[in-house]
Formats: C-alpha cells, sequence, structure tokens
C-alpha cells in the first residue's frame, strides 16, 4: 500500500478515516461481480489460514475463552460464511421477471460501521468484514478496548487479502485507540450499523440516528421433555455450554427437568463432568456471577473451576459446568439471569405447562426474541413441540440441538443461514428477526430440526485384486482405453529392483510409450512434485501409473494435481476444513488430461484407493496431508505379486499403519455402516495375517496367503479411512515423523494406545462436532473392535484394556519398539519440538473427524506418555 498510514486516535482523525473509507466505496460499488467474488475468497482464505493465531492472540489478549474453540470460531466466520455466500449474487440484477416488468438490482449500502465485543474479538470482525465485502460496503471496525489488537489484526489480515485481490486500499479501517465518544462519532456518520456488543453498546446504536442491524441479549431455556433422548440432550447442553467457556450469546442458561427424569438426567451430568453446587456453595456462587443486578464482568469466559474459586467454592478442577439448582425464575434469583459463563440453572417441574411458564418468564425477562431450545421426541410429542413453538417469543427455536452451535447456523441444520450477529426481531429491540442477512420488517420463526448431514461412499471406478492379476487390469489401457503414453511414478530402491519390470513389459506389448521418474524419496517432498510435473508437461503422458508404496503414490497425485493445473496454489490445497463440502479452496477437475492407476507394493498405505496424500514442504518442513476426492485414483490394482519381496521393515511399518487405519475409521464421528463392515473385516484379517508376513520377510520363505490377505485387508482398511477419514492418532503421527523421521506407520504404532485410551473417556473434555455423533461413545465402539477379535471382558472396560493388549503384543511380534524414546535418543531434541508438534497436531486436518475434540495440552501430555512409556491420565 502507498498511501500514508495515520493513526485513528481521535475524533479527526477518525473523520478524516470515514471519507477515505467513503471515497473507497464509492469505486468499490462500480466492480463487477466476478471482481467481488475473486475479493471474497481471498480475504476468506486469509481468515481461515490465520485462525490459529488470531485465536491464541484473542485468548491472551483478553483473558477469556478456549484457544481451541476460538480456532472453531475464526474457521466458521471465514469457512461456513464463505460457503453460505459465494454463489449469492450481490452485484447489479439479482431478480428479473420479464412478464411482471420487475427487476431487482443489488447496491451497496455505503460505509458499516461495526462494533465488535470483547468475548468474539477476532471472529466477530472476519464475519462483519466478510459479508461487506461480498455486498461491495466499505466498513470501519470500532474494537473492545480490551480487545483491539487481536480484532485490529484480524481486520489487518483480511485487508491485506482484499487489497492485494483488488479491492481498494481504504475499504477496511478500524479505530486504534476506542473510545465511547470515537465509536458513537463512528456510528452517526456512517450509512448503517452492525451491533454487536452489550445491551448500552446495542441501545446507543439504535439511538444514533442511522439503520443499526444489532443483537439483544440471549437467556437461552432448555427443556429436556419427558420424551427426550438424555444422553443425547444432557451431552448437547455440555457440548454446547463448554464450547469457548459459554461466551456465544445464544448458550444454555437454564434447564428445565420434568420430576420424573430429573435423577437420570442429574446422574448423567455428574458422569459425564459437570458439578451440582450444594446449598451453601449455592449461594456463595450467587453472590459472585451477578454484583448489584449485573454480570460480573470476571467470570465472563472463565473455566467452572476458576468461577468456583472466585467464589471460595472447592471443586474439581475437571469440573466442565457449575449446576445450581433453584426454584425462581425471578430477577432476584442470580441463577436467572445469562451468565456468559459455564454456569447453569436446573429446574425441576411436574407438568409441561409449569416448564413453558418458567422458559416464558425467563425469555421475557433476559432473553426476548433470542433462542429457546427443547429436547423431545418430535414424532411421539408434535402435539407438545408445537406448543413450545407457538409460546417462546424467540426468532429460533432448536430442537435437539446444542443451542450454541445450532443457534449460528449450519452445523446442525444445514438450511438455517450461518452468522455470528442473531438478530431477536421486534421482541428484542432489533430490526431484524433472523441470523443477520437480509432486513425484514416481519419477525419470523425459524424452527431448526436437528438432523443427520448426508454422507458417502466413494472408492475408485475399478479396483483389480487377487495375486497375478497385474498382467490382466493393464490389457484395458489398450483394448478399452487405447492409451499412448505412460508416466510410471515409483521411487529409486523399488526402480533399482525391477519392481517396475512388469509394467514396463506389459506397456511395451501392448504399443505404449513409457517412461518413469524414480526420484521419490520417504516423505516426498513438494519439489519432488514439481521436477515430476515439469517431466509430464514434457512427455505429456495420457496415463499416470504410481507404482509403490504411500510415498510414491502421494507423489504422484501431486504430479498430477500439477500437471492438469499447473497454477494451483499449493497452500489453498493444504487448507484445512472442517467439513470437506464446504471447504473455501475448491480442487480443480481431474482427469483432463490423464488416467491415473495405483499399484500399491505395500500392504498398508491404502492410497491406492483413497482421495489423500501427504506431502512435505521442503521449505518449512511441515508435513501437509491433502484431502479431496478429485486425487482419488480411476483404478487401483492389488496384486500381491508386488508385495512377496517387502523387507521386514515395511512389511512391519505398513501393516501397522493399516491397523491404525481400521481403527480410526471406526472410531471417526462420520463412520457408517459401509466403512464399519470394511475396517472390522480388515482388522480380523490384520491381526491375523501381519505376523506371518512378518515371519516370512524374517525367515525369506514365502507366504503367499498372508500376503494376499495383507495386500486386500490394507485396501479395505484404504476404503474405510477413505470415507470415514482419520482422527488424531495419525495427526500425531505426521507431526512425529516430520519433526523425527521416524516411519509413518511405526509413528502411529507408537501414539496407537494413548490415542485408544484418550478417545475411549466417557466425559471428555470436549467430544467432535458432527450432526450424526450425539454424545461420547467411542468406549462401547472399541469393544466391538475387541468382540471382533475374539476378545472377552466383564465389560467395555475390561474389553478395551484386552484390545490393548492384543495390539501391544501386536507390535512386539512384528519388531516395534514400545516408546518414542527407543526412536529418538535425544531427549532434549524431543522436548524441545514437543510444544511445535502439539500445536500442527491439533491443527492437522486428520483431528477434526476425531470422536474426542483434542485440546494441544492433551496432545502435548499423549506424545509425553509415548516417549516416556509412563501413561499419565488425559
Amino acid at each position: 500500500m502507498d498511501k500514508e498510514k495515520y493513526l485513528v486516535d481521535s475524533v479527526e482523525a477518525l473523520e478524516r478515516k470515514i471519507n477515505d473509507v467513503r471515497k473507497a466505496q464509492e469505486r468499490f460499488s462500480t466492480y463487477s461481480q466476478e471482481q467481488v467474488d475473486a475479493i471474497f475468497k481471498a480475504a476468506a482464505t486469509a481468515a481461515n489460514k490465520a485462525r490459529l493465531s488470531l485465536a491464541k492472540d484473542a485468548v491472551a489478549e483478553t483473558g477469556m475463552g478456549v484457544v481451541e474453540d476460538k480456532v472453531i470460531k475464526n474457521n466458521y466466520a471465514s469457512e461456513y460464511i464463505y460457503n453460505a455466500y459465494k454463489d449469492t449474487i450481490t452485484c447489479g440484477v439479482v431478480e428479473e421477471d420479464a412478464a411482471a416488468g420487475i427487476v431487482r438490482v443489488a447496491e451497496p449500502i455505503g460505509v458499516v460501521a461495526a462494533v465488535i465485543p470483547t468475548t468474539n474479538p477476532t471472529s466477530t470482525a472476519i464475519f462483519k468484514c466478510l459479508i461487506s465485502l461480498k455486498t461491495r460496503n466499505g466498513i470501519i471496525i470500532s474494537p473492545h478496548p480490551r480487545a483491539k489488537k487481536s480484532t485490529i489484526d484480524a481486520a489487518k489480515i483480511i485487508l491485506d487479502a482484499a487489497v492485494k485481490a483488488g479491492a481498494p486500499e481504504d475499504i477496511i479501517a478500524w479505530i486504534d485507540v476506542p473510545s465511547l465518544d470515537m465509536t458513537n462519532t463512528l456510528m452517526k456518520e456512517a450509512d448503517i450499523i452492525l451491533a454487536t456488543g452489550g445491551p448500552g453498546m446495542v441501545k446507543a446504536a439504535y439511538s444514533s440516528g442511522k439503520p443499526a442491524l444489532g443483537v439483544g441479549a440471549g437467556n437461552t431455556p432448555a427443556i429436556i421433555d419427558e420424551s427426550a433422548d438424555i444422553v443425547l440432550a444432557v451431552n448437547s447442553v455440555i457440548h454446547s455450554k463448554t464450547f469457548d467457556n459459554g461466551m456465544i450469546c445464544a448458550s444454555e442458561q437454564s434447564v428445565h427437568v420434568p420430576s420424573s427424569i430429573y435423577e437420570q438426567v442429574k446422574k448423567e451430568f455428574l458422569y459425564r463432568g459437570c458439578y451440582f453446587l450444594k446449598p451453601d456453595e449455592l449461594d456463595k456462587v450467587r453472590k459472585t456471577i451477578i454484583i448489584n443486578g449485573s454480570l460480573n464482568a470476571k467470570i465472563v469466559g472463565q473455566s467452572a473451576y476458576k468461577i468456583a474459586k472466585l467464589s471460595g467454592v472447592d471443586v474439581p478442577e475437571s469440573s466442565k459446568i457449575l449446576i445450581g439448582e433453584v426454584q425462581s425464575v425471578e430477577l432476584s434469583e442470580e441463577f436467572a439471569h445469562e451468565k456468559l459463563s459455564p454456569v447453569l440453572a436446573m429446574y425441576k417441574f411436574d407438568t409441561i405447562e409449569e416448564a413453558f411458564d418458567n422458559a416464558e418468564q425467563l425469555i421475557a425477562d433476559g432473553g426476548y426474541g433470542h433462542t429457546a431450545s427443547i429436547y423431545i421426541n418430535e414424532l411421539t410429542r408434535k402435539d407438545v413441540l408445537d406448543e413450545f413453538m407457538e409460546r417462546m417469543k424467540t426468532c429460533r427455536i432448536v430442537v435437539n440441538t446444542p443451542s450454541s452451535q445450532g443457534g449460528i447456523g449450519d452445523i446442525y441444520n444445514f438450511r438455517l443461514a450461518p452468522s455470528l450477529t442473531l438478530g431477536c426481531g421486534s421482541w428484542g429491540g432489533n430490526s431484524i428477526y433472523e441470523n443477520v442477512g437480509v432486513k425484514h420488517l416481519l419477525n419470523i420463526k425459524t424452527v431448526a430440526k436437528r438432523r443427520n448431514n448426508m454422507l458417502w461412499f466413494r472408492a475408485p471406478e475399478k479396483v483389480y485384486m487377487k495375486q497375478g492379476c497385474l498382467s490382466v487390469a493393464l490389457d484395458e489401457l489398450g483394448s478399452v482405453m487405447n492409451k499412448k503414453k505412460a508416466f510410471i511414478v515409483t521411487d529409486g530402491f523399488l526402480y533399482a529392483n525391477g519392481y517396475t519390470a512388469a509394467v514396463e513389459k506389459k506397456l511395451d506389448e501392448m504399443g505404449i510409450m513409457h517412461t518413469t521418474f524414480s526420484d521419490v524419496a520417504p516423505d516426498p517432498t513438494l519439489g519432488c512434485a514439481k521436477m515430476g510435473a515439469k517431466m509430464m508437461e514434457s512427455f505429456k503422458p495420457d496415463v499416470i501409473i504410481a507404482v509403490g508404496g504411500g510415498s510414491p503414490m502421494d507423489a504422484a497425485k501431486i504430479m498430477w494435481v500439477l500437471y492438469e493445473h499447473p497454477e494451483v496454489d499449493f497452500e489453498d490445497m493444504a487448507m484445512r476444513f472442517m467439513d470437506i463440502r464446504k471447504r473455501v479452496y475448491t480442487f480443480p477437475h481431474m482427469g483432463d488430461k490423464a488416467y491415473f492407476i495405483a499399484i500399491p507394493t505395500s500392504a498398508g498405505t491404502g492410497s491406492e484407493v483413497t482421495p489423500f496424500a501427504v506431502i512435505t514442504d521442503e521449505n518449512s518442513g511441515i508435513k501437509y496431508p491433502l484431502a479431496d476426492y478429485e486425487l482419488l485414483p480411476d483404478m487401483a490394482i492389488v496384486d500381491a505379486d508386488m508385495m512377496m519381496d517387502a523387507p521386514k521393515g515395511l512389511t512391519s511399518a505398513s501393516g501397522i499403519d493399516a491397523v491404525s487405519h481400521a481403527l480410526e475409521a471406526y472410531a471417526s464421528i462420520m463412520a457408517t455402516d459401509y466403512t464399519d463392515s470394511l475396517a472390522i473385516g480388515a482388522l480380523k484379517v490384520l491381526f491375523e495375517y501381519l505376523p506371518k508376513a512378518y515371519e516370512s520377510a524374517v525367515t525369506g520363505v514365502p507366504n503367499k496367503e498372508a500376503r494376499e490377505k495383507m495386500a486386500n485387508a490394507a485396501t479395505m482398511a484404504g476404503m474405510a479411512f477413505a470415507n470415514a477419514f482419520l482422527g488424531v492418532m495419525h495427526s500425531m503421527a505426521h507431526k512425529l515423523g516430520a519433526y523425527h523421521h521416524i516411519p509413518h506407520g511405526v509413528a502411529n504404532a507408537l501414539m496407537m494406545n494413548e490415542v485408544l485410551m484418550f478417545n475411549a473417556k466417557e466425559a471428555p473434555t470436549k467430544m467432535g462436532t458432527f450432526s450424526q455423533y450425539d454424545h461420547p461413545h467411542t468406549l462401547r465402539r472399541y469393544a466391538q473392535i475387541a468382540e471382533a477379535l475374539g476378545v472377552t471382558g466383564n465389560d467395555d472396560s475390561e474389553k478395551l484394556q484386552g484390545l490393548l493388549d492384543r495390539i501391544t503384543a501386536l507390535k512386539t511380534e512384528i519388531g516395534i519398539m514400545p516408546t518414542i524414546r527407543d526412536y529418538v535418543k535425544d531427549e532434549e531434541a524431543f522436548l524441545t519440538t514437543l510444544d511445535e508438534m502439539s500445536e500442527q497436531a491439533f491443527d492437522d486436518q486428520c483431528t477434526g473427524a476425531n470422536p474426542r475434540y483434542p485440546l494441544i495440552s492433551e496432545i502435548k501430555q499423549m506424545y509425553l506418555n509415548a516417549y516416556y512409556g509412563e501413561h499419565k491420565d488425559v
């Protein structure tokens, strides 16, 4: 940016900045939809990439919330908002009815004044900047004084990306030294106000004389009907109420439970790690959370343990929520207020009418127009649900859904628009009734019922298997496809030892020209892929044949992308997503230039049937797992003849890698009946035949049956995780391998037992977020695996222990040492990289499908446990 910058630290400087933004907006208003969309995408991409650093800055600056949850907020504010509006027409003609003579034209409003709260300083800034850019408005941000640095940093990141993509330089601005006078000046001189903050700030926005989109306070009541699924209801409330330490305005503030199931609900809360306050403790917490009728700012966004400590109450440090069993819903009862923290009121009722009366009172006193929640059997108790919908004066009614994540939209019901500014209609004194978007004069209720989103099962178009099938399968290249040029990708060892000879011979027989790239090293680099792509561009193949283990297949996939689409940006391809269908970056269509065939030479990677590729940036040393179904091979040829001579180290590492694939696919929050069958089937074969294949490698005596069984099991496990995805075991293994050069399969083996124990906790710190995953139940899933393997026990915990013993025995049998320390002797080197590994493992793509959502500190402890071989509970 060439223009001189200046601090906005006075009213005079602010007026000058408003003038600059207005001029920039006037220019921006002439942009085409194509220009705006490119800017919108660039800004969303930049914000998404900065999600972790911004989250850390926000917590460090404000002292509120949870870093890992703010990562989700920042990710959501960029990815979900981009996905929701990327195809929305916001420039020029948006609707035309020639017969009726109607034309609707979109025009920007002008300059937006955006008031940002201290509770969500970065995610709200991202959200407001993105929707302003999409609509060709300029925006000036007024940050909260206690969160100005992190808010401004978020705005700077988006501005830099927008300008680089072609936006005017001053299209986004901010107040550097915020004050009440500055904010009032901004609101009076802007064209529209997006106000998020306390009641006083929102009232000031509506009193400014300019159109304002503000939000009301939330005091969400959650009714658990006697027909509800108690486990789902309680765990949904915990999932919501602990999210960012309860700072989402839609978060539940009270639960209302019928006397008939009260003790069951209480028992479930206790089981999942919540703390019920005793009578004397209740009074102490009352005096802490509300002072002189107002919320005590010191408790906002703090942990349950810290709030209890402030109150002089001794609770376990692991306590998730402080629950007060109270009776009154009057404002004189402190627990009846909005608390913006993991503090929850719990009421007992005898009739549903009593519950509805109490909920109405709580909403009237502190949450008019915001959100109401109910857990109920919507089929058998439709009449009760209908009455609830009718009586609640709120613009969001969420059913069987965590209200924090449900209210903001698009996670538990994809038809509810995603937003971080939730309108409350005229009931809450707002100009809009919905998640911020289009203004309406009516109050319209939105009823969002929890639904499981569509899942899928995708595999290569053709998968050929059976010992000796290679030659027959390759016949199709000539007889069916009429291919002319084949590019073979392999590594130096395989090429030197004749593993490509059978492929080359068959290609010669069919008259297909071929050349071979054999410079793929273990942990292939982006530089290697670029070198191969350059050779492809010269040779111009119409078929690519990857021969080898994971490294050649992964390298070949990246070469394929770079060959067909040399314009792609690697960092964009590596961008993490929460939902593969909603990602900011869209992979280009593959297969227009070349057909892709994968021929595995090791039984383990599964890459021949997966949409994944792991590549290392040689400049940064970071190992990136890429994921997109465009990377799925067109044909997989699983011929055990290619694996007969695999050495013992490869047999061991690749075999245990296949075990890890099946274990993580079965435990994944995205597992289905289709993937379950493949994962269980693969594990039964792997536990039986991996030791036999390893023994064959040790003795040098071929075991054709074991090799073929292993080949099939590895591919089955690959198809399972290709669709269910992986988990934190692989996230940690990726970083362990990258930092300390441990083979990938061995790295998985070293983390395997720790991850299984971590995931099996019935009351984890946090659980994974996916619509079909309604409560922690991974212990039962692991017990099912144990049962399939013939492990017995009196309960699921004993079966898990039996499974862990079987895994330990298997690793010993195939020569894998027990601890990381056995492979990384330099303790200081390991500890020096521990924090970086833990943070990068948390942000690894595989982490998202893990059934237990890990904190960075928990990942760190698992690494330490695995290093020293001394288990400490996580």
